[in-house]
């Protein structure tokens, strides 16, 4: 029996368990939001919160210990810089856990996990998508237009190869 012991293992060895939840928590700081399961968002939310909290710390000391753990320095940055100064007055839970649903493959339970405050960017994001895919259709209608006009213009044109 587990009682009383903390760490979840996720059906996995340590290293692997240490490398997944690494991988997760530098994949969140950089996108905000993650689809993932119940028991690996609840398993990453300390070691998010921790890092918030050295981002808040801000000294040489709390960027090196967050640089020991995150993925890439990319990551590091941005905690610093854009993630840890929006929770400046908060003393703690910084993440949101909603649950979604079942995936399709093999029915596990999926969850969305963020940071607080996310919606801005998150919303920020899905208008510059739609944005690149209306300048993109665009093109593609400009091109097909181009083509049949070519075609049209062209001697010995498709009405006479019928």
């Amino acid at each position: 029996m587990r009682h009383q012991r903390h760490t979840k293992k996720l059906g996995r060895n340590t290293s692997h368990r240490r490398a997944l939840l690494r991988n997760l928590v530098t994949s969140l700081i950089m996108e905000e939001r993650l689809e993932t399961t119940p028991a690996k968002a609840k398993a990453m939310r300390p070691h998010v919160e921790k890092m918030i909290t050295l981002g808040k710390r801000g000294d040489l000391s709390a960027r090196r210990l967050a640089g020991s753990y995150l993925m890439t320095r990319e990551s590091v940055s941005r905690l610093f810089e854009t993630v840890a100064p929006r929770f400046g007055d908060r003393s703690g839970g910084y993440l949101r856990i909603i649950h979604k649903g079942w995936r399709q493959g093999d029915g596990a339970a999926t969850c969305y996990i963020e940071l607080l405050g996310s919606e801005k960017v998150i919303e920020a994001k899905r208008a510059k998508r739609a944005e690149i895919r209306t300048k993109r259709q665009e093109e593609v209608r400009k091109q097909m237009e181009e083509e049949q006009a070519a075609a049209a213009a062209e001697p010995g044109g498709d009405e006479e190869k019928k």
